[in-house]
């Protein structure tokens, strides 16, 4: 999102500025046409935000360079000027370069918020704090708007949606919650233990998946390339003299002919299955097919079910009032799960059932059919016990010890299958590349 401001004047002769934020400038120009409607005034201009740098000396110190985003170039030097500085020059940068932070960097930034915010420092003074340690150019510039424009009274929601992409679309929407929330401490401390989790689970799930995959892929290319080209070298040389081969050696050979014959067609057909899975795993029903059948795998599909409902558990206790109107919590609850599925399970099953038929939540939540019997059971006491805010962070907290011991277990067990089909296919390739080592050449004259 970007900022665009527009300039105008009405009837009376009354200059007119605002500022608007929107994804492009086409989008800016019907929120400003809406405006021009409702206040009764003609635009004459509008304009987009724009990223300057420039260099300035203030007396006999030494010239300073730096960044600033404005409307105009004349503004920056009039700032720059204002604050005692002498203007050596402002360029526009047609290319601004923002990188956006990586995900590391912006839980490290909640996870710091969170730790203040506990020691009871303002908040204003901790993004000031953290905007000048911050080594990221956009992180840095994000949070010194996001600071300027609360300080200016601006609703926190609003403030923080203009960033989704700085801190993803979820974090965004926490930390607008949290500006307006009671427990500002509380949410921060829920969102930076979300994304912590988050960022481990990858790393496990990278551990014990992507890396042996990619472990797989080499040692099967190298056994490609070594039964399609270099035995053959060393078997055409008994083929040659009419020498009778082996049996794995005879096979292997066919094998290499195999593939050497029909490698376009073999490499051709891997690529297309290769493009075709990943073009549906990426399409909103992929996922979706993807995301209800692999819960229901052995052992790595309970692990990630289980994940997604401590995620649930873990965003419902961050946001949930007693008191207030909690369906948009849940509708937040399931988009953050991580799981399309039992997002769309709880949208679509679980609130209808809420809204129009009354249902209380843990029945409307059991009808989903995505909720496993212990976090029924405990959502059930604590709704029983009208601790059901607890319930749900007890619940995250099991859920969250058990699938990291079992994640250990299955990354240990992973890393013996791979090491054992390994040494196996060693094993193979040494006993065929040895069988040629007992082929006896016929001699001449002799008769076997």
């Amino acid at each position: 999102m970007a900022n665009f401001r527009y300039i105008g004047i009405k009837d009376n002769g009354r200059i007119v500025r605002g500022i608007v934020n929107a994804s492009d400038k086409k989008s800016a120009r019907k929120l400003v046409y809406m405006l021009e409607i409702k206040q009764s005034f003609r635009v004459q201009k509008i304009q987009p935000e724009k990223t300057f740098v420039y260099k300035a000396q203030k007396g006999n110190d030494k010239p300073v360079t730096g960044e600033q985003s404005s409307y105009e170039r004349s503004e920056v030097e009039a700032a720059l000027r204002k604050l005692g500085y002498i203007v050596h020059y402002v360029k526009r940068r047609f290319i601004p370069f923002k990188l956006r932070p990586s995900y590391k960097d912006v839980v490290v930034f909640i996870r710091i918020c969170a730790d203040l915010l506990r020691n009871n420092l303002p908040y204003d003074e901790i993004l000031q704090l953290l905007s000048n340690d911050i080594e990221n150019k956009s992180l840095k510039r994000s949070l010194r708007e996001i600071s300027a424009d609360l300080k200016d009274g601006k609703d926190g929601k609003e403030v923080f949606d203009k960033h989704t992409k700085i801190f993803g679309r979820f974090p965004a929407y926490m930390l607008g919650v949290a500006s307006t929330s009671g427990d500002m401490t509380a949410v921060y401390e829920s969102t930076a233990r979300f994304l912590e989790r988050n960022e481990e689970f990858k790393k496990n799930l990278r551990q014990a998946l992507v890396m042996p995959a990619v472990v797989m892929f080499f040692m099967i290319g190298a056994v490609i390339f070594y039964i399609a080209h270099i035995f053959p070298k060393t078997a055409e040389l008994f083929t040659k003299f009419n020498i009778e081969l082996p049996p794995m050696t005879r096979a292997t050979m066919m094998m290499s002919e195999f593939l050497q014959n029909n490698f376009l067609l073999i490499s051709l057909s891997m690529c297309v299955a290769v493009i075709t899975a990943i073009y549906f795993a990426r399409s909103p029903r992929g996922r979706f097919l993807i995301d209800k059948y692999i819960i229901k795998f052995p052992y790595i599909g309970s692990l990630m079910h289980k994940t997604s409902i401590e995620i649930f558990a873990r965003i419902f206790h961050a946001l949930y009032s007693e008191s207030g109107d909690n369906i948009s919590v849940i509708r937040i609850a399931a988009e953050a799960c991580r799981n399309k599925y039992m997002e769309y399970q709880i949208i679509n099953v679980a609130i209808p059932h809420m809204l129009k038929e009354g249902g209380g939540l843990v029945e409307s939540l059991e009808r989903t059919g995505v909720f496993t019997r212990t976090a029924l059971s405990r959502l059930r006491s604590g709704s029983e016990a009208g601790a059901l805010k607890s319930a749900t962070l007890q619940l995250a907290n099991y859920y969250e010890s058990e699938t990291t011991y079992r994640m250990k277990g299955f990354i240990d067990w992973v890393n013996i299958s791979v090491s054992l089909v390994i040494v196996l296919v060693v094993i193979g390739l040494t006993i065929v590349s040895s069988e040629t080592a007992v082929v006896s050449p016929k001699m001449p004259g002799l008769n076997y």
